[in-house]
């Protein structure tokens, strides 16, 4: 039977969410954990999307969210990456089971104010006008996935489940294979393989350089590290324009340095979702700088999260123009 919600404020918004997100994240990388790669090791799960999207609306859900979500259901056994709030699973003709708990995802809403000079006043522009500033509103939304639910109808809850064991994760079939050549041929970045042991992205010569093919433990890791380098090559100045690019002083272990392969292996764990690419890219050096990021700025990891989605998106865009031309 469905049981009244109490009606209370959650606990998660009286406290400060940019630290409580920071915070669950860093926890689990201390703990060997990366939140953006542990959902593709599961021995099983519902052949649907990978990215966690919203059972009633069919939304993905983006940036910091996939990440959160993605740790719930590796901590918690789920093996679907569908959600959705207690309204909308009642909504729905089902209900949330009592004692479930809720999982936080976090909404942004961007909004402007006038801004203003330390002594309270409107800061204007040389046409008179006020000086607008962008602020972001941060709330918590209380989800649960819907293995936590009853009653729900058939037509929102997976059926079909896919033994990952069973399947050859090393090989990409054709279809990714090509829609990862689409991609890099609409950057325009040119690839290089030589036989030696670094991958990189080159900004001078807009070129990504890769060790061959026959070095790779799989074919996967090779194409996991080229989407790698991919969204290093989307923060060229022709490009998205990213710091972490651009910049000519930077040095490895640096913050600028760093932060910039955050966002690399975020873009790239998004692309890979997003494509069915199981491969493992080497990531063992940074961990360390992006702790230290992390822990010294509780909204990096936002940051972080937004211009990998800014990466990612630009570079799946010739394949969302494709399906827009399909359904014309």
């Amino acid at each position: 039977m469905p049981t009244k919600r109490k009606n209370r404020k959650s606990q998660t918004n009286q406290v400060d969410l940019y630290q409580h997100v920071t915070d669950k994240i860093v926890a689990s990388i201390e703990r060997g954990v990366l939140p953006w790669r542990k959902p593709w090791r599961d021995s099983k799960r519902f052949a649907e999307s990978p990215i966690p999207f919203n059972a009633a609306t069919r939304r993905h859900y983006n940036g910091v969210n996939i990440m959160l979500l993605w740790l719930a259901a590796e901590e918690q056994g789920f093996q679907s990456n569908r959600w959705l709030t207690w309204k909308q699973a009642q909504a729905l003709g089902g209900h949330v089971r009592k004692g479930e708990k809720s999982t936080i995802a976090v909404f942004f809403k961007p909004f402007e104010v006038e801004s203003t000079d330390k002594a309270g006043q409107t800061r204007r522009n040389a046409q008179g006008d006020p000086v607008m500033e962008q602020r972001i509103m941060l709330r918590s939304i209380p989800l649960f996935n819907v293995q936590q639910c009853d009653d729900l109808p058939e037509s929102v809850t997976p059926t079909s489940v896919i033994n990952l064991d069973d399947r050859d994760d090393g090989d990409l079939d054709a279809d990714t294979h090509g829609q990862i050549l689409e991609m890099l041929n609409a950057s325009g970045v040119q690839v290089t393989s030589v036989e030696q042991n670094r991958a990189y992205y080159n900004s001078a010569t807009d070129r990504i350089v890769l060790p061959k093919t026959s070095q790779f433990f799989s074919s996967a890791d090779y194409w996991s590290t080229l989407l790698h380098e991919l969204v290093h090559s989307s923060g060229h100045v022709k490009r998205l324009n990213r710091e972490g690019i651009t910049s000519t002083t930077r040095r490895f272990g640096d913050p600028v340095y760093a932060f910039e392969e955050l966002i690399a292996e975020l873009g790239s764990a998004f692309l890979c979702a997003h494509l069915g690419v199981y491969g493992e890219v080497q990531h063992d050096s940074y961990i360390d700088h992006w702790l230290t990021i992390l822990k010294s700025d509780k909204k990096a990891l936002f940051r972080a999260s937004r211009m990998a989605r800014e990466a990612s998106e630009y570079l799946l865009k010739p394949l969302n123009a494709e399906v827009e031309e399909d359904a014309a």
